[in-house]
């Protein structure tokens, strides 16, 4: 699978040991920065990344900043993006299983890496339940509303 990565400064370090569990699950990675911890500015790496996603240049997406909910917001103004924060393995299973997210946020702040890398492991291996009725209903009626209000691309 190819996965863009994402993040500002606060999310660098843990961006990094993401990287190397994905490549060693065997997915491309493509690194929209930033590549170190100077502080910058969210939306300069956050859109670009949300861009490849919602063109389908990559499969999914794995964003991390402070908190993480900086980079959903960011992500969940593009049309095609659906972004969740997680902040534990049950969040990251309800996000593809239910809700078919495409975009995983993290903060780099908020949880350690032995537990991030988890939650991704947990998303990246994760399925959206698309035979069971009610969540593709579910996800339909969200996807529904972006195509009122969100432009496509």
């Amino acid at each position: 699978m190819k996965i863009a990565l994402a993040n500002d400064h606060a999310g660098y370090a843990l961006k990094e040991e993401v990287r190397e569990l994905l490549q060693n699950e065997g997915h491309e990675v493509l690194d929209f920065g930033t590549y170190d911890e100077e502080a910058c500015d969210l939306p300069d790496f956050i859109y670009p990344a949300s861009l490849a996603v919602a063109e389908g240049k990559v499969d999914r997406g794995i964003f991390i900043d402070g908190v993480g909910y900086g980079s959903a917001m960011i992500a969940n103004k593009i049309y095609g993006v659906s972004a969740a924060v997680c902040q534990d393995t049950f969040c990251a299973e309800l996000a593809r299983s239910h809700s078919n997210t495409n975009v995983l946020c993290i903060g780099g702040k908020i949880i350690g890496s032995a537990l991030a890398l988890e939650i991704v492991k947990v998303w990246m291996n994760t399925e959206f339940l698309s035979d069971i009725e009610k969540y593709k209903r579910r996800v339909d009626k969200v996807n529904d509303i972006a195509e009122k209000h969100l432009k496509k691309l």
